[in-house]
């Protein structure tokens, strides 16, 4: 019996360096996008009520950073520069995502069913059952993007890749998206393994940056996985996978390689009032109660503007302050991401330091809101 020949390995999208790099930088904004919905939350929360979903929200958040210290390492190893200070490197909320077969909002508010609704979309895994399922048309009509479900103009195009306000597009082809974040780490891994390829046969490597510029453990503690150092393919895979893995789970299951729970089974449990313990399946946690008290948090207005706070004016110039108290953090991540790594420690800190900024916001009401509360707008 002959045996038949494997398919080939279709091809990848990432054709060369300069591409890899274009999608090195979306992955962190992507990584990023999710802090601000999940420090809103965890934020919203009153003080010494819900240590549950405080506890989980918490180390989520820390894990989003060490995702985007993992994505920065291989962004500098291809030679290339983090620059997480650009223009509308932080999203305008609601911001869309890939979720499936459709997009879906994120949007800036407190805790609540819907905010966790919304994270376990983030966090969701969703591996393409075939090659053709990976890359989805985008819908702009449910969008509200356009009237008619055609693309938008070249020019609207283009910006809305720049501005964020649509994440997950394939770069070069915004008429298209990723079904899923983690189908956008595959492209990246496979852009990698075909440059990397292409490379050895002439001698040579894609891994070319300055290894001083790799941020080492020693500056990065989360308690969920550890910081690793992109030297070449196998490194800068493995840093990918485990971005995927922390937030979806190994092949869809509860724990990723390094046998932490993944995210979305951290924010199910929040769901189904139980925590996991080994052996469970995935939907079915058997561990100790999960105590959720959805009353007992800060009735923030979603996606709150600075425009919202016009007649508040101490509120608003608390929200201005915030905002440049977020832009130093994003600053100071950046400088460790360029060769300053002792920053990072700093930076992780000043995250939560900014706590005592958001809560002067999150725990005032709003004149000509009733029943609102003043919170982040993250308008950088």
């Amino acid at each position: 019996m002959s045996v038949p020949e494997p398919e080939p390995a279709p091809e990848p999208k990432i054709q060369t360096i300069e591409e890899l790099r274009r999608y090195l930088h979306d992955g962190l904004q992507l990584e990023h996008a999710t802090l601000p919905p999940y420090l809103t939350a965890l934020y919203s929360l009153h003080p010494g009520k819900n240590s549950d979903a405080w506890h989980v929200i918490r180390v989520v958040a820390v894990e989003e950073m060490l995702h985007l210290t993992l994505v920065a390492n291989v962004l500098n190893a291809v030679g290339g520069t983090p620059d997480l200070t650009r223009t509308n490197f932080v999203p305008d909320y609601p911001s869309y995502l890939p979720c499936g077969p459709d997009y879906f909002k994120v949007h800036l508010r407190p805790f609540s069913p819907e905010a966790l609704d919304t994270f376990l979309k983030i966090e969701k895994p969703a591996q393409a059952p075939t090659e053709e399922d990976r890359f989805v048309p985008v819908d702009w009509a449910a969008l509200g993007l356009t009237s008619d479900g055609a693309a938008p103009p070249a020019a609207k195009l283009a910006e809305l890749e720049e501005s964020g306000t649509v994440l997950g597009l394939v770069p070069g082809e915004p008429t298209t998206r990723f079904l899923s974040i983690g189908e956008f780490y595959e492209e990246i891994i496979r852009g990698i393994n075909h440059l990397e390829d292409q490379a050895r046969k002439a001698g040579k490597t894609i891994f070319t940056g300055d290894p001083a510029r790799q941020v080492t453990p020693e500056y990065f503690y989360s308690g969920g996985g550890d910081v690793i150092v992109v030297t070449g393919r196998d490194t800068a895979v493995a840093a990918l996978t485990l971005v995927a893995e922390q937030g979806e789970g190994l092949y869809g299951g509860i724990y990723d390689s390094q046998d932490e729970i993944a995210h979305y089974y951290r924010f199910q449990q929040l769901e189904l009032g139980r925590y996991y313990q080994k052996g469970d399946d995935p939907g079915d946690p058997s561990g100790p109660e999960v105590n959720v008290d959805w009353d007992a948090v800060y009735p923030v207005k979603p996606d709150i503007k600075l425009a919202d706070l016009t007649d508040d004016p101490q509120i608003h110039a608390a929200a201005t302050e915030f905002n440049q108290s977020y832009a130093t953090f994003l600053t100071n991540v950046n400088l460790a991401y360029n060769g300053q790594p002792d920053l990072l420690l700093k930076a992780v800190w000043e995250m939560f330091r900014i706590r005592d900024s958001m809560n002067r916001l999150i725990r005032n009401p709003l004149t000509g809101h009733p029943g609102a509360n003043a919170g982040p707008t993250f308008e950088l």
